[in-house]
């Protein structure tokens, strides 16, 4: 049994040399089994660590997508302290170059997103404030009336700040002088193709409704409105520009007014702009009208004029008027005073007909008025015209103040709802029609000779820098005031009136509000001062 044994264990052993030979390796049979478990353990740490390593780079990559501002900062700590480490710091990469190309990458990318998202967050560019030099004016004129009402348009046209194009139907001379005071002139094209049936009206109207279109067809650069405007019509411009900021010129918008005469409006429209008084169209209205004015325009033959001609083809275009009451046609004849010193609560922006009305200041041309207005217009245009009431109560006086223009003073009492009413100095358009044929609510004038106001006219105008206000002097017109048998002081011994007012350029981005005036003490014989400014809080002009 032994020798069998033995003999066995042997056969085994020369087996195992055998092997042992063939490989050329001496590894004993027994050792080779705790060297695979060692391979087996190496390769299953190794795809575990790849495993994590890959899902942790998922996991920060969806962070960084859904929320920049994590990314940023562990970025910012990464790169300022390279060698601390956190939770959400990124694995470290062998291949260092890599890694500085990428951080870089992303470092240029979270710039770039911060950016975008600062700019999100500041919102659109505000667009900027319109300017006059913004503004295109298109002057309706005629080669015969041109020597006399050229003089006009050069009391308030800067031909070194404005754009304008005066359209004749005919050349006229044009003197060295007028290209340095005025717009330059063209001549209107040919409309005899376009049918004209009005037997009342003028063929004219048909070459002056199409002024805003051929001026389009300039193709005149930073354009947003182009205002239209007779030769007999002076702009405020100042105040033009005031009533343009509150609309914005890239949307349609037809502004204008309408006439004081209720006949006139309701034979053409109240829903049209009359063109004397003037009236804006903004740039991308014009190019919208250019484009089926001449249509519009063959529908409608037997219209009267250029503006209801305009009004058909907004009406087609499904435009309204824009209204601003300060655009002032003035179908009136006679005297404007009235209405001018009783001037409603809104820029003063333009007159009209000036050649039907009489001068606005006594005992001057036409042109001299005008002149004398723009002085004050100047220093403060936002109030020109505008009316202020107060009174005198120990001498039982009321009294309104129309700034740059005139003062008027009467005796008694009288309400302000009574004082912003115009008083009937002027005509209607339509002369057998009485004061109901007007548009607006209107007042006679006084027939008690103690209650016939005495007007102070504005004769001079300066500014005090010091005090920061203007000065305007107001002299007493001298007409003989009827006889009055009433007690009371009387106002026919002053001679002049003396207004201190602040400039005030922001009183139109306010709501809007008659200015309040108060009395002051005043020194010197025969001379009322009276200051006028924006009502302090309580303040009511109250009898």
């Amino acid at each position: 049994m032994k020798d069998a044994k033995k003999e066995s264990e042997k056969v085994a052993g020369d087996r195992i040399q055998m092997r042992s030979a063939s490989s050329n390796q001496l590894v004993p049979g027994p050792s080779t089994r705790p060297n695979a478990k060692l391979k087996v353990c190496l390769i299953l740490f190794v795809s575990v660590s790849y495993v994590i390593f890959a899902l942790k780079l998922l996991t920060t990559s969806a962070q960084h997508t859904c929320d920049d501002t994590p990314f940023t900062l562990s970025l910012h700590r990464s790169l300022l302290h390279p060698n601390k480490t956190s939770l959400t710091s990124r694995p470290l990469i062998l291949n260092q170059t890599a890694e500085t190309t990428t951080l870089h990458h992303r470092l240029r990318d979270v710039r770039e997103k911060q950016v975008v998202v600062a700019r999100m967050q500041q919102g659109p560019p505000k667009p900027s404030l319109t300017e006059i030099q913004d503004v295109v004016f298109g002057i309706a004129g005629s080669s015969k009336l041109w020597q006399q009402r050229k003089k006009y348009i050069k009391v308030w046209y800067k031909p070194n700040q404005m754009r304008g194009v005066v359209w004749l139907d005919e050349l006229v001379k044009y003197s060295p002088e007028d290209k340095q005071t005025l717009p330059s002139v063209r001549v209107s094209g040919d409309t005899s193709n376009f049918a004209y049936t009005n037997r009342k009206g003028h063929r004219s109207a048909i070459r002056i409704s199409r002024i805003v279109t051929e001026m389009l067809r300039m193709n005149m650069d930073n354009v947003r409105w182009f205002v239209m405007g007779d030769d007999d019509t002076v702009f405020i411009t100042d105040n033009l520009v005031r009533i343009l900021r509150k609309y914005d010129h890239t949307q349609y918008y037809y502004i204008g007014s309408v006439s004081e005469s209720h006949t006139q409006n309701i034979f053409f429209s109240y829903g049209m702009a009359y063109g004397g008084g003037g009236f804006a169209i903004s740039y991308p209205l014009a190019k919208a009208l250019a484009k089926m004015q001449d249509r519009c325009i063959q529908r409608y033959p037997g219209l009267y004029g250029s503006d209801d001609r305009m009004q058909a083809c907004m009406a087609e275009l499904g435009v309204p008027l824009t209204k601003e009451l300060g655009f002032h046609q003035y179908d009136v004849y006679g005297n404007l005073f009235g209405l001018l010193a009783a001037h409603p609560v809104t820029p003063f922006v333009s007159l009209h007909h000036l050649d039907v009305v009489e001068p606005i200041f006594p005992n001057v041309t036409r042109v001299e008025a005008l002149q004398r207005l723009m002085l004050p217009a100047k220093l403060d245009s936002a109030g020109i015209m505008q009316q202020s009431i107060c009174y005198d109560k120990t001498k039982s006086w009321t009294i309104s103040v129309s700034w740059g223009f005139a003062v008027q003073i009467f005796r008694g009492m009288f309400s302000p709802r009574e004082m912003e009413m115009p008083s009937r100095t002027f005509l209607n358009w339509y002369r057998r029609e009485g004061y109901t044929a007007y548009s607006f609510n209107t007042r006679a004038v006084s027939r008690h000779p103690c209650q016939k106001p005495f007007a102070f006219y504005m004769s001079r105008v300066r500014m005090d820098s010091e005090l920061n206000q203007t000065v305007s002097e107001y002299e007493r017109h001298r007409v003989l005031p009827p006889p009055c048998r009433w007690k009371m002081a009387d106002p026919g011994k002053l001679e002049m009136v003396i207004v201190n007012k602040e400039p005030d350029p922001h009183l139109w981005n306010r709501s809007p509000r008659r200015n309040c005036c108060r009395v002051m003490e005043s020194k010197e014989p025969g001379t009322m001062v009276v200051n006028v400014g924006v009502c302090k809080d309580g303040e009511v002009s109250e009898i």
